[in-house]
């Protein structure tokens, strides 16, 4: 969150500097500042909203609600609050900000797909995600993405369309230069940004992946029902871009065609490789 500060601020410096415009300064150090408390206290809730989840109790799904509790108590965790998302896409995903305020939320064509092991190897690795405090780390990179994006916008329109400062230049080559690498930054940040968050999320996956075995003791169970949800791979009826790499499985579904490019751009590792590394293929 601290270095979540210091790039935007810092990008708020160089295109205020660039435009002659202290406001963009200012506007860049509150929204910061604004978006960390956002992404810290609220992200569940806009995650919740945006998914259509629906907050249930033991009577209301006992089995599920066991699963969630006992493995719960051997990895150490306080027991989430439980959601479920009606959706024929086999899915689940955990947010929150910690483990003492965390939730998980399954699809109910996750638990009409899977059997007893495969749910437990599921809601396993949703565990591990938040004992591994992803949860917070994949929320904080994508309110980072996101304000990158908007603000390397906000610099395109103003540079193109917009009028700078009148203040003095004593060199043009220098407002060349500045024109040029704030173009270029631009452009780029958001593409790099983004793939910095791709990144970070399958490397989490692939954590959590190993983490949730070891809980269960059963790597066949997260490796069966990784192949199952593939199968049964659909786009949820509120596939969101947004919060796409918060489940387990690509909530567009996922092409099982790819070349190198398009598995840069993948949320989640192709499961034919969590597979694999499952079960020590």
């Amino acid at each position: 969150m601290t270095t979540f500060l210091v790039v935007i601020i810092g990008l708020g410096w160089f295109f205020s500097y660039y435009l002659q415009s202290p406001l963009i300064l200012i506007i860049a150090v509150i929204f910061s500042i604004s978006m960390n408390f956002i992404a810290y206290w609220y992200s569940d809730k806009i995650v919740l909203k945006i998914s259509g989840a629906k907050l249930i109790n033991r009577e209301e799904n006992r089995d599920l609600w066991n699963i969630v509790e006992n493995l719960s108590i051997t990895a150490g965790l306080p027991m989430p609050k439980l959601y479920i998302i009606n959706d024929p896409a086999p899915n689940a995903f955990a947010t929150g900000r910690n483990k003492e305020h965390a939730i998980v939320a399954v699809t109910t064509g996750l638990l009409s797909v899977l059997d007893k092991n495969e749910l437990e190897g599921v809601i396993a690795h949703e565990l591990s995600h938040i004992g591994n405090r992803d949860i917070l780390i994949l929320t904080v990179v994508v309110v980072l993405v996101g304000f990158i994006t908007l603000l390397s916008d906000l610099f395109l329109r103003m540079t193109f369309f917009g009028k700078r400062g009148g203040g003095n230049r004593d060199s043009g080559k220098l407002e060349i230069i500045l024109m040029m690498i704030g173009v270029v930054l631009a452009i780029l940040a958001p593409l790099i940004a983004s793939l910095i968050k791709l990144a970070v999320s399958r490397k989490r996956e692939f954590l959590a992946d190993a983490s949730g075995a070891l809980l269960t003791r059963f790597p066949q169970g997260l490796a069966s029902a990784l192949e199952k949800i593939s199968q049964h791979s659909q786009k949820m009826e509120k596939a969101n871009r947004a919060i796409a790499h918060l489940f387990i499985a690509d909530p567009f579904g996922q092409n099982k065609k790819m070349g190198f490019i398009h598995k840069m751009f993948l949320t989640h590792p192709p499961v034919e490789d969590r597979v694999k590394a499952l079960m020590g293929k």
